[in-house]
């Protein structure tokens, strides 16, 4: 059986992004920090409001977030991801969801995290699940930490995930906004988790199983 699962919003209500600068605060710079808080500000509230989309925000953050790391290497980047998982996206897991997941393993289950985060950022989280990880890769350059190629969101994931297991289905599917619409439609039995109110209604009208309530924004 093959189980696959994205991650933000699924498994985790945290954010990659603010793990990130909760380590600059506390290993580079709290004034950097403070900085990069009151510069997405603006942002926030025009994301916050449905003014700009909220996950295309959410992703872009994350991926400029990256240049945040001064002077990267494979060690300073290992940090870093062990940091936001045990800081930020651990500590608010969604444990219901985290406990199918073990479950599925336990059972026997091959259980993939399919995510556009990067990959470093998803690999300590997945370890706690016994899971196996397939998301937006990066390398370092000089220094700086880059994505390799474009983002794996959306279509893409599926394509991704799906290439590397060789199948054309999976056999259970976990997703919380309408961006996982196309990975749940690849699975026998898709589960909305937490889901946005676009998913909310194509899983009502397609009969999936639903796990929690739409989520109400901060």
């Amino acid at each position: 059986m093959i189980v696959v699962s994205d991650m933000m919003g699924t498994l985790t209500a945290g954010s990659p992004f603010l793990g990130l600068v909760d380590w600059v605060k506390h290993n580079q710079s709290k004034w950097q920090a403070n900085l990069i808080m009151a510069s997405i500000m603006p942002s926030y509230l025009l994301a916050k409001n449905g003014l700009i989309d909220w996950q295309a925000w959410g992703q872009k953050l994350m991926i400029e977030s990256l240049a945040y790391i001064k002077n990267a290497d494979a060690e300073k980047l290992k940090q870093v991801s062990e940091w936001v998982v045990e800081q930020d996206l651990w500590k608010k897991r969604r444990a219901d969801v985290v406990a199918r997941l073990i479950q599925h393993r336990e059972a026997g289950a091959q259980v993939y995290i399919a995510s556009s985060v990067v990959e470093p950022f998803i690999e300590p989280f997945a370890k706690r699940l016994g899971a196996q990880v397939s998301g937006t890769p990066v390398e370092i350059v000089n220094g700086r930490i880059c994505m390799v190629g474009e983002l794996i969101a959306s279509e893409k994931k599926v394509e991704q995930i799906l290439n590397r297991l060789g199948v054309k289905r999976v056999d259970f599917a976990y997703g919380d906004t309408y961006m996982d619409i196309p990975l749940l439609e690849h699975a026998d039995h898709p589960v909305a988790v937490y889901p946005d109110s676009k998913l909310k209604k194509v899983a009502m009208e397609k009969g999936w199983e639903i796990i929690g309530d739409t989520p109400q924004r901060n």
